[in-house]
């Protein structure tokens, strides 16, 4: 994971895609979709309006970053673009206002068109990671359909491509998946005879429909609403935040943010890491572990308060579809008394285990229920520390080879959002981070001992003493 400006951008001839006006125009015909928005969507859309009213223009796009083989020509690419689009329904479908209510119209996959155009030629690779993110933040607004954009950017020596998504459309998976899909339908010559193009895709609309029928069966007295309202009442009745200096002004402007990307651990360490905390809890208990010691260490509460990101993929038809598929559940980690990373790392486990069914719940629906008054000033509702192991996802080993990238945009927020991705390499981090100089200084901080802590784990096991 990373931004638009560190992807290793090259200079050469811009070319787009964009869904053919005469969709628009369908769009605008199409029928009302009885399939509701889910619960994350509409949290989602309605954040950026918002936002937006307050007079702030907040980008939230999600995108990737990839190389594609010389072979590849453009009509090829374009052929391959969309067939995959129409694979994935969540693409063709977008909302409408009904009074304060969203609506969601579904275009007919053979209503589905691109249309190319060529933008020009750019000799500086600056000038044109400009006009990349320009381009992506009018095209993936959460306020405006479609809401997705194609590019790729044409050179001698091949081509390389870069997909930019509204957030309410993807997740992380998703964005990860995509190069190796998008190579499968280029075929292994370049032709456009790739595997799979009628194979069937769970849909995501379906998903929204089913995930949204079951939380609206939860009232405000379920067990779940009272572990959130505990939850938020220990949090001082907030979310929580990063609970280290930010240098944050109350009721202040929402601040810029900047982006923290580095190798936090190679191959090496982060196996012996994940060994030595595989018997208890594996690899996500070991860095929320990792990170409640550090930042009680660094001045933090002894209890570290998180709410912790977790797929809902749980049925195989989701696995390969496109689209949002993240819940959120309370962990609270308290660290007193642990002599041991072994204490800690158990404490992490119990926990894990009780928030996984909370998570199957969104957290809009709870929020609803609570009654309280939590108006979206920020585009992040809370801060995460997420963990992916993406070894698994088709195509990963050839990441570093392609110049793949899973593309965030930095721009306006005041929460720390810190996704911790396994890859063949070794360990990543990326963090997004209000732009002051506390929380730069908070932010190197923590990693540099989130490093030291996890290699010392690697080394002499989860007994270290602390």
């Amino acid at each position: 994971m990373t931004d638009i400006q560190r992807c290793e951008v090259r200079p050469g001839l811009l070319v787009e895609w964009t869904l053919d006006p005469a969709v628009a125009g369908a769009a605008a015909d199409a029928p009302e979709d009885p399939r509701p928005p889910a619960y994350v969507q509409e949290s989602h859309i309605r954040t950026a309006r918002s936002v937006r009213e307050d007079g702030l223009f907040v980008p939230t796009w999600l995108g990737t970053a990839f190389d594609l083989r010389a072979a590849a020509g453009l009509d090829t690419l374009q052929e391959a673009l969309r067939t995959w689009t129409l694979r994935h329904e969540t693409l063709r479908s977008g909302f409408r206002w009904s009074g304060d209510t969203m609506r969601r119209f579904t275009l007919r996959a053979e209503d589905v068109a691109l249309r190319r155009t060529v933008v020009g030629h750019f000799a500086d690779a600056e000038a044109l990671v400009a006009c990349l993110q320009d381009r992506f933040d009018v095209m993936a607004d959460a306020l405006s359909w479609p809401n997705f954009l194609y590019t790729a950017v044409v050179r001698d020596d091949g081509t390389s491509v870069y997909m930019a998504f509204d957030h309410s459309n993807v997740d992380a998976y998703s964005i990860q998946r995509i190069p190796a899909e998008i190579h499968a339908l280029c075929g292994p010559a370049g032709e456009g005879k790739g595997e799979g193009e009628s194979e069937p895709t769970g849909s995501y609309i379906d998903f929204c429909g089913v995930e949204r029928a079951n939380a609206d069966r939860i009232d405000d007295g379920h067990a779940i609403v009272a572990r959130w309202r505990e939850f938020i009442s220990r949090c001082d009745g907030r979310l929580p935040n990063f609970p280290l200096d930010l240098g944050l002004e109350p009721d202040g402007k929402l601040p810029t943010q900047k982006l923290l990307h580095e190798m936090l651990v190679d191959a090496g360490t982060a196996a012996a890491f994940d060994a030595n905390c595989r018997a208890h809890g594996g690899s996500l208990a070991g860095v929320l572990a990792a990170t409640a010691v550090v930042v009680h260490r660094l001045g933090g509460a002894p209890v570290y308060r998180t709410v912790v990101p977790f797929h809902t993929r749980v049925k195989s038809r989701w696995l390969d579809s496109v689209g949002w598929y993240v819940g959120g559940a309370p962990v609270e980690i308290d660290v007193t008394g642990a002599d041991d990373f072994r204490t800690v790392l158990e404490r992490v486990r119990a926990a894990l285990r009780a928030a996984v069914p909370l998570a199957r719940v969104p957290v809009a629906r709870v929020l609803r229920l609570l009654g309280a008054d939590f108006r979206p000033t920020s585009p992040d509702l809370y801060s995460i520390v997420s963990y992916v192991d993406a070894r698994s996802i088709p195509g990963s080993a050839h990441w570093t080879a392609q110049k793949a990238y899973g593309l965030v945009r930095v721009s306006y927020g005041d929460q720390v959002c810190v996704w911790l991705t396994r890859l063949h390499e070794g360990l990543q981090l990326a963090a997004r981070h209000p732009d002051t100089g506390p929380a730069h200084a908070s932010m190197r901080r923590y990693v540099a001992q989130l490093r030291s802590l996890i290699a010392e784990v690697a080394g002499e096991g989860a007994g270290v003493r602390l």
